[in-house]
């Protein structure tokens, strides 16, 4: 029997505010659409927590015994400056800034995003669908739409017709705003003139004559709108209506919510049972941001090249503390917080390492199958993932005192003790054991330190073949040295 049988699951969901019963719509099948990146640069560690909680909830589905199709998106076309259909399309923005081709920005910014997370042990998606490879699809939506009476063209763009939409349905039931109080606090902007209202968006944009990305459609050149691109490619490989839909609670509204209209004025019914959003990471108690300096990218975290963090972090250490906080909640990155989930990491890893030398008796004084039973009531409350954590350090506990001989464990027990916490720390949490064992690990920072204070001398000696033959052998090894005022510290991944 299926798990998911046995361990019902409660989620969030976002359109009805409060937590329900997951009950799939085909039975032992979960369709799931999850907001994939615009390729114009660097994948934000943001984003990447947001991809992380998906990843983790994929896992734990798969785990249940349900077979997922899971689909996030590449946008690479079509997702404006902002909110408003105004200013470039972000990646002919860099294009152009750049002087290369669109497609070779989308090409350098996707092989980055899934370099990054295939570091952080991600699940690749079942299907990972382009904007630009639905561009028909999105212009038969159009077309739908349009003849629904619920979009109209005007100078070659196709707009939405958001009040029009209203008299009928309920824009705005997902983020809980009312169509009144957006039309009372919207000024009027020159650019958005041939809009009937302000409210309005864009379903296909006109080409101008300086815009590159551009594609033939009934209406003339032009390119789509983001809102569509993810109603094409989710309906089209989930069908009209599918479980479960995930993004950052930044895509709530606009991006989400027309996302509703456009299925609902297309095919006539509410395209997502669950709606699901993560919330955002800070650092430092404050935004990430580039434009104050407040931001980290996942690879300077895991080289150590920033002046943000004292060593650098390997990426599952990274994961690990990204887990501890629920994926609802705001999560603040910060030195002290990571080389704490760091300690925590290799308490784990150690435990594990431990179970298979563990001696076994004829009863056991750890009641297993009921703490097994706490690590399942915490995913199915919501992928509660730091109370499974709690519960994981529970399992640490056991196996030290049993270690000490402090307590008994049969045979049995301790095979399934053993096989729960490799079910949850490495196919659930997606964490990876590459721990160094505590042997090496006390020998490590003296030979370390020796190396360091020959490469010092060597550059004191203006020996700088010497030196740098150091730094990249050690490099090579997986050790990385940061040169810093009060010294040379080293990090190892």
């Amino acid at each position: 029997m299926h798990l998911y049988k046995s361990q019902p699951l409660k989620v969030y969901n976002s359109l009805k505010g409060k937590k329900e019963i997951f009950e799939s719509i085909s039975e032992g099948y979960v369709g799931m659409y999850v907001c994939g990146p615009t390729v114009y640069s660097n994948v934000h560690l943001g984003n990447c927590r947001t991809f992380m909680s998906f990843d983790m909830i994929f896992r734990y589905l798969k785990h249940l015994g349900y077979k997922v199709r899971y689909v996030r998106n590449i946008t690479d076309a079509g997702h404006l400056e902002n909110d408003a259909d105004e200013g470039e399309d972000k990646i002919a923005k860099k294009a152009r800034l750049e002087r290369i081709e669109p497609m070779e920005v989308v090409q350098r910014y996707t092989v980055d995003f899934h370099t990054i997370l295939q570091k952080f042990n991600f699940l690749p998606p079942s299907i990972e669908p382009t904007a630009t490879g639905h561009i028909i699809e999105q212009i038969e939506i159009i077309k739908d739409i349009i003849e629904k009476g619920f979009a109209y063209e005007i100078n070659g763009s196709v707009y939405f017709d958001v009040p029009k939409f209203n008299e009928s349905h309920n824009y705005g039931k997902l983020s809980g705003r009312k169509l009144e109080d957006m039309i009372s606090n919207t000024r009027e902007l020159a650019s958005q003139d041939e809009k009937k209202s302000p409210q309005d968006f864009a379903l296909w944009k006109k080409a101008e004559t300086q815009h590159i990305m551009r594609w033939p459609s009934p209406w003339g050149d032009g390119f789509p709108g983001w809102h569509l691109e993810c109603t094409a490619m989710s309906t089209k490989y989930l069908g009209e209506t599918f479980d479960i839909h995930g993004g950052g609670m930044d895509l709530k509204f606009p991006h989400h919510e027309c996302e509703i209209a456009q299925a609902e004025a297309s095919n006539g019914v509410s395209p997502v049972k669950y709606w699901m959003h993560a919330n955002m990471l800070t650092m430092n108690g404050k935004k990430m941001a580039k434009s104050t300096g407040n931001n980290i990218l996942p690879e300077e975290i895991f080289t150590g090249n920033n002046d943000i963090l004292s060593k650098a972090f390997t990426p599952t250490v990274v994961r690990f503390f990204m887990m501890q906080a629920h994926y609802t909640s705001i999560l603040d990155l910060s030195n002290d917080a990571l080389l704490a989930s760091e300690k925590g990491y290799s308490k784990l890893m150690d435990a594990i390492g431990a179970i298979d030398a563990i001696n076994t008796s004829d009863s056991s004084s750890i009641d297993v199958v009921s703490w097994r039973q706490k690590c399942y009531d915490a995913m199915n409350d919501d992928f509660n993932s730091p109370t499974l954590i709690a519960h994981l350090f529970e399992a640490v506990k056991h196996i030290n005192t049993l270690k000490e001989h402090k307590a008994t464990i049969t045979e049995s027990d301790k095979n399934l003790l053993k096989a729960t916490l490799n079910a949850f720390i490495f196919d659930v949490l997606g964490l990876e054991n590459k721990n160094v064992s505590s042997a090496d690990n006390d020998k490590l920072p003296d030979v370390v330190s020796l190396l360091i204070q020959l490469r010092k001398e060597a550059r004191d000696n203006k020996d700088f073949a010497t030196s740098d033959k150091i730094r990249d052998q050690l490099a090579a090894l997986g050790i990385q040295l940061k040169d810093g005022k009060d010294g040379t510290t080293f990090s190892v991944s």
